[in-house]
């Protein structure tokens, strides 16, 4: 109804015939003795109608017969034409001519008089022949079925007109979405936990859990004409056709949910994982997908499906408390394999992510210490000015063992050769490195983190100790020290910054900490790491006190134990992190997100004690993080629109 309005008001010839007919109507039954001159406005108005047809045929005979002159020599001229054709004024969109496969694949029974182009084809837009393009960008619409347009300008004496062609791909659209609809899609599914969940029970009870949980997969994949078998004892493929992709994506992969009820009778909830891969050129390249979508799931904390395409990865699910399962060998044998790398480089470069943290520089120095001990020269990359670990900074940089050892992208880049190692500490994602440059230049990237992996995590690293159920990446470097350093070489001063980025990252020891945190703590502790310096560290200034729980005021309980601070000024990211992790001290929250404005952008921190997994709500919006602290910087708008998106990402997360 909306757009029919501007379409009758258009200025045309129609519509001054109907203004016309109803003044002569007006003139004839209200003119008082005015009858007369009512007849007459009849009677021109009839003979205008008949003038302005005649002039229409004219000039569109005239225009035929100049295309029909052009094709003199072909078989074909353009009333013979197979295809649907319609010719148009690209002045005033005004339909000049069609044939009758155009009239009749439009659904009409009479050809076009004074009628638009866009009320025959709504979504039709003229621009790509004044661009002097000869194909539509797009499929339309006409009547029931689906076209290619093709066209060109055609000029005659005094004026263009545009010349189009319909192709009729509905039978080809039919087969191609037939095609797309039936390809092979690969589904891995693996009980991440299966070692834990049959430990310390019967054979009975293990028989009568597995069974259960075979029961309930292969109910989820019932109706959906695909084919289940059990590879291994903890592990399933799935061949389904992408046609049923869509529902199961929709359904939120509701078979994570219904396994993650089935509990062993040692009281161990079975946990699944799930590898999706489509898009692959061959049934081959899909399975690879679906095995790297396992990875990836299994990286991130298990209990979650992954799909991969061609063109990179989506998650569901992963809402489940993370457990601790490394082991005291895996470390030793990435220790010796960090050591091995570290022997063969000629220079160690070590970078954070951007706005490092105590976590992220003092794990930094933590590598620098293990390089120093295999006498190495190391620098550790950072931005001197955007940091929020200056204090440390300042402090270590005062030792003569880290004289020069801190400095810039650029310094970095231009001093790197082919045998120099790169070794990025607290992230692994593409765009969240301190410096991208740096890191496209170097031909070996050894990744030491414990956030759960992105989509765009670094993948061609030498060496990738990844370990999501870390509470600190200063905690795996701790684990790295005890197997490469003597204690006696390890500073006081770098062990109190890894027990300072240890501290931060589990509030006191508060969240996310297992049996690995306290052994990382006591050993820093053991070799000189003083608690009182770590807290003054860890000290913020009454500036930012007062701000942070100013912030905190904005407060309001979103959902139970879901807690929301938006503030309409400005905050520094600090006072935001801050005020996320207070937010926790109050009874009855289990998760809380902080959200104000820090210049340009807008910062929202989100921190989790059992509650949501705050990486999976925030990757949601584009930021991410591990599953009980995570981060999301937005541009482009405020804080009022990004708390909106954020409650949307809350309420589309499940468990």
């Amino acid at each position: 109804m909306n757009k029919k309005l501007p379409r009758m008001l258009r200025p045309n010839i129609r519509l001054y015939f109907i203004m016309f007919f109803a003044f002569s109507i007006s003139t004839f039954f209200f003119g008082g003795f005015s009858h007369e001159l009512g007849i007459v406005q009849f009677f021109i108005l009839i003979i205008l109608i008949i003038y302005s047809r005649i002039v229409t045929k004219r000039r569109t005979a005239k225009l035929i017969d100049y295309l029909e002159s052009v094709s003199d020599g072909m078989d074909l001229t353009i009333r013979d034409i197979p295809l649907p054709v319609m010719l148009y004024n690209p002045d005033t969109d005004e339909i000049i001519w069609s044939n009758d496969k155009f009239i009749s694949a439009a659904g009409l029974k009479t050809p076009f008089f004074e009628r638009h182009i866009s009320d025959v084809v709504p979504d039709y837009n003229g621009e790509w022949l004044l661009d002097r393009r000869h194909e539509y960008p797009e499929i339309l619409t006409l009547g029931q079925d689906k076209y290619r347009v093709f066209g060109n300008m055609v000029r005659t004496d005094d004026e263009y007109f545009a010349a189009t062609y319909w192709v009729n791909l509905s039978a080809y659209e039919e087969t191609s979405e037939e095609y797309y609809n039936s390809r092979p899609v690969f589904m891995v599914l693996l009980l991440d936990n299966y070692d834990e969940l049959i430990k310390g029970i019967t054979e009975r009870e293990k028989a009568v859990l597995i069974s259960n949980i075979d029961d309930k997969i292969n109910f989820w994949v019932s109706g959906k004409g695909g084919f289940i078998c059990r590879s291994d004892r903890d592990r399933y493929i799935f061949i389904f056709e992408d046609r049923h992709l869509d529902s199961i994506k929709n359904d939120n992969f509701s078979i994570l949910d219904d396994v993650h009820n089935e509990v062993s009778s040692n009281g161990i909830n079975a946990t699944l994982c799930i590898g999706v891969g489509k898009d692959g050129e061959t049934p081959n390249e899909c399975y690879r997908f679906a095995s790297l979508g396992i990875e990836m799931a299994l990286s991130r904390g298990g209990d979650q499906a992954v799909v991969r395409n061609r063109y990179g990865f989506e998650f569901f699910g992963g809402h489940s408390p993370q457990k601790e399962k490394r082991t005291k060998v895996r470390s030793r044998i990435i220790a010796n394999a960090f050591g091995e790398l570290l022997n063969d480089a000629s220079k160690v470069y070590i970078m954070g992510h951007k706005s490092a943290d105590f976590d992220s520089v003092g794990s930094a120095i933590g590598i620098n210490c293990i390089a120093r001990s295999k006498r190495k020269t190391a620098y550790i990359v950072i931005d001197m000015l955007d940091n929020l670990a200056q204090d440390m900074i300042s402090n270590v940089a005062l030792k003569p063992e880290y004289k020069d050892v801190f400095i810039s992208e650029q310094d970095a880049i231009l001093d790197i050769d082919s045998k120099s190692l790169l070794v990025v500490v607290d992230t692994n994602r593409l765009d969240q490195v301190e410096s991208g440059s740096l890191l496209l230049s170097c031909t070996r990237v050894a990744v030491i983190d414990h956030h759960r992996r992105s989509a765009d995590y670094i993948d061609d690293a030498v060496l990738n100790f990844h370990e999501p159920h870390a509470s600190s990446t200063a905690e795996l470097v701790t684990e790295l020290l005890q197997n490469l350093v003597d204690s006696s070489d390890i500073l006081r001063i770098e062990a109190e910054a890894l027990l300072a980025g240890l501290v931060l990252d589990t509030k006191g020891f508060s969240i996310n900490t297992g049996s690995g945190t306290f052994e990382a703590a006591a050993f820093l502790r053991r070799i000189g790491a003083e608690v009182t310096a770590v807290k003054r560290l860890l000290q913020s200034d009454l500036e930012t006190t007062t701000a942070r729980y100013a912030l905190m005021r904005e407060a309001i309980m979103y959902k139970d134990g879901i807690t929301i601070a938006a503030g309409n000024e400005e905050y520094s990211r600090v006072e935001i992190a801050q005020a996320a992790d207070e937010l926790l001290n109050i009874q009855g929250v289990n998760t809380s997100f902080a959200v104000a404005r820090t210049g340009d952008h807008v910062y929202v921190s989100g921190r989790s004690i059992g509650g949501l997994n705050v990486q999976v709500v925030l990757e949601k919006l584009g930021g991410g993080g591990s599953q009980s602290t995570a981060g999301l910087q937005v541009t482009g708008k405020t804080v009022d629109e990004v708390v909106e998106d954020l409650k949307k990402a809350i309420d589309s997360c499940k468990r």
